[in-house]
């Protein structure tokens, strides 16, 4: 299992390791065959001088290895968002908040990772630069065929499975944290969305867009939020039994891969078995959201707002299964858009109102195992496939991106089993339960 954050500050601080050793060995694996595709541009040598800066091993991130999403502002590097349209812009004269705020606490940048091309897919999938392939970050690289990795944060997650950075910034408006931490056996944290600043970041949707990361366990989730959101976690003492804990079976549990369904349902049972209070609840009211999202949805109408002049442009050179999601933002009109507002409004009332009495609830991060890279390639006789194996991924993270929530995946599997991830969720600024709660399930689970 690879060393996570709080545990290399440690040795730091022993005299076990330093900063510059610690980055050489990141970079050799970012540039190992594990890596293939997860690197846009990279910025080794700036990042090595950062972990040999005198003090340097003083700051929260102690000049340990980071990756940042290619649709957040690096200065000197240009964001192109996955894109061959944004090919030709000019590099960053700043780095976007989030990124400033991780080097400021001492993150030795190592560059851009690969994602979907503007972040338009849970796939993980890119025509233009090629495809990561999932690593269980628990249990080393996956057997058989190439698998994919989620997105749209692909090169984020397995930057930080493969051991080349500690701290993956990505974005997630749907899911894109939470399902590269499912399919990768790492945590992601996705926070309540207004916590973290999301300027200097080219968007998808500007109501669910949240600037987020992926670690290697949830203490390093809670310090790296610390950090991105500038401010501090309420830590709880409190046991895992006195949190009133729920599972929600509409939706959420609705079609799962045999292998899912059964860490799932292993996982409730070693919770149970250690005091935890889970109670089964319907919460028909996520059946809704397909009413609710019936006059189009906030990605498609807000994504069209910001592409529809390079659409104009360079059409052709998009990746065809984004061009045509964002193309059917379109045929939004204002009233359409103001009916899903309030439509929205509503549902997340409903919503808050039906778990009111639960401080988190419990749920697969995806419903299916991840699927071969080979079988959702590139091509119009995939995309059938595609969209199909999109929509399941993105079914129960989505859910709590239109809740306005916050919610963490980490890896519930065994060695032997394919990854996967249990997702602990609630609803806007629940923050820190989710966080504590999350903390007392990794250190159970880790009894396995």
């Amino acid at each position: 299992m690879l060393t996570d954050l709080i545990s290399a500050r440690s040795q730091f601080a022993a005299g076990q390791s330093d900063a510059a050793a610690e980055l050489e060995r990141c970079i050799t694996a970012a540039e190992g065959p594990a890596c293939a595709h997860v690197f846009r541009q990279t910025c080794h040598d700036e990042a090595r001088a950062v972990a040999t800066a005198a003090g340097i091993e003083q700051l929260p991130l102690a000049g340990l290895a980071v990756s940042v999403k290619d649709l957040f502002d690096i200065r000197g590097l240009t964001t192109a968002a996955g894109s061959t349209v944004l090919a030709d812009a000019p590099p960053a004269q700043a780095d976007c908040t989030a990124v400033a705020r991780l080097r400021r606490a001492g993150a030795a940048i190592l560059g851009h990772t690969h994602m979907v091309e503007f972040a338009f897919s849970g796939v993980g999938v890119n025509p233009h630069f090629g495809t990561p392939a999932a690593h269980d970050a628990r249990f080393g690289a996956l057997p058989g065929p190439a698998r994919v990795c989620g997105g749209s944060s692909s090169g984020a997650g397995v930057s930080v499975a493969t051991g080349a950075a500690f701290i993956g910034l990505g974005s997630d408006t749907g899911g894109s944290i939470r399902i590269p931490a499912a399919l990768n056996g790492i945590v992601g944290f996705k926070n309540t969305a207004r916590l973290v600043p999301t300027d200097g970041a080219i968007p998808l949707s500007t109501t669910l867009d949240t600037a987020c990361a992926l670690t290697r366990s949830v203490r390093d989730a809670i310090a790296v939020h610390e950090i991105l959101a500038a401010r501090r976690v309420t830590r709880s003492p409190a046991p895992l039994s006195t949190w009133r804990l729920a599972v929600p079976s509409t939706l959420f549990l609705d079609g799962l891969d045999e292998a899912v369904a059964r860490a799932f349902e292993r996982t409730l049972e070693q919770l149970r078995r250690a005091g935890a209070r889970i109670a089964e609840i319907a919460l028909p009211e996520t059946a809704q959201l397909a009413e609710v999202n019936a006059t189009g949805g906030f990605s498609a109408a807000e994504s069209y707002a910001w592409h529809r002049q390079l659409l104009q442009r360079h059409a052709s050179r998009y990746d065809p299964r984004v061009r045509s999601r964002i193309e059917r933002g379109a045929a939004m009109s204002a009233a359409d858009y103001i009916t899903l507002l309030h439509a929205r409004r509503a549902w997340i009332e409903r919503m808050q109102a039906a778990m009111a009495g639960y401080d988190a609830l419990l749920s697969p991060t995806v419903p299916i195992l991840a699927p071969t890279i080979a079988s959702v390639a590139p091509g119009s006789e995939r995309d059938a496939e595609f969209f199909r194996v999109n929509g399941l991924l993105l079914r129960n993270t989505s859910v709590v991106n239109m809740l306005d929530g916050c919610a963490l995946s980490l890896p519930c599997h065994q060695a032997g089993e394919l990854p996967v991830g249990l997702m602990v969720w609630q609803a806007a600024l629940r923050d820190d339960a989710v966080l504590n709660i999350s903390l007392l399930i990794e250190q159970e689970l880790q009894k396995q």
